[in-house]
């Protein structure tokens, strides 16, 4: 059962929240009433994240990062000859 923390408490007290984490779970950290953030163990995201090796990286379909590249019109061309 996921116990929730205010962001005030889990700060002043993050050994504890850890510590409860490790023994009972994903634990809920509010901010002004509102959850906003879930602490997790380790092993636990690494059931449902994987770590992906760089030969699935290179095989998977869809992209993993976006290239931002200046449009052609902006590239400036050096002057031929004339050194």
């Amino acid at each position: 059962m996921s116990v929730s923390w205010p962001v005030q408490d889990a700060k002043a007290r993050f050994s504890a929240l850890l510590d409860t984490c490790l023994a009972e779970g994903p634990q809920t950290i509010t901010r002004r009433g509102t959850a906003t953030a879930v602490l997790v163990s380790l092993a636990d995201w690494r059931k449902t994240h994987p770590e992906a090796t760089l030969k699935d990286l290179l095989l998977a379909q869809e992209a993993r990062h976006e290239l931002d590249l200046p449009d052609r019109r902006d590239y400036q061309s050096r002057p031929v000859g004339g050194w």
